[in-house]
């Protein structure tokens, strides 16, 4: 598995954007995979996930705003974010893993970050 993120960039509170994570490995359909952020000052945390099979997860502060997605014939996965606010600026990285995904799994592949700025 080998990631990489792209689409970030400056965006106005209220706005949208839509970051990709694409895969170059051979094993991406079986993963699921992850988006993270860090911001400026503070620890990385998890945003949403996806499983190989299409299930689930977001983080209380982006449901209802963020939808994950995937596309296995293209190897890559979407994280659309609508209703940008402020503190949604950070850097985004998206991950993947081979495990289960559930609440707290780890993630082993790691791609580099894209900048998500939000001008309130």
């Amino acid at each position: 598995v080998q990631l990489q993120a792209s689409g970030g960039g400056l965006v106005q509170a209220g706005g949208s954007l839509r970051l990709s994570c694409a895969d170059s490995g051979r094993t991406f359909s079986s993963a699921a995979v992850g988006w993270f952020r860090q911001a400026p000052g503070k620890e990385r945390e998890f945003v949403a996930a996806i499983s190989w099979s299409g299930g689930s997860l977001y983080a209380d502060s982006v449901k209802g705003r963020f939808t994950i997605s995937r596309d296995n014939t293209k190897n890559s996965a979407y994280l659309q974010m609508n209703s940008l606010k402020h503190e949604d600026t950070a850097v985004y990285y998206c991950a993947a893993t081979h495990r289960t995904l559930r609440i707290g799994t780890q993630f082993d592949y790691w791609g580099q970050g894209t900048l998500v700025t939000v001008s309130s």
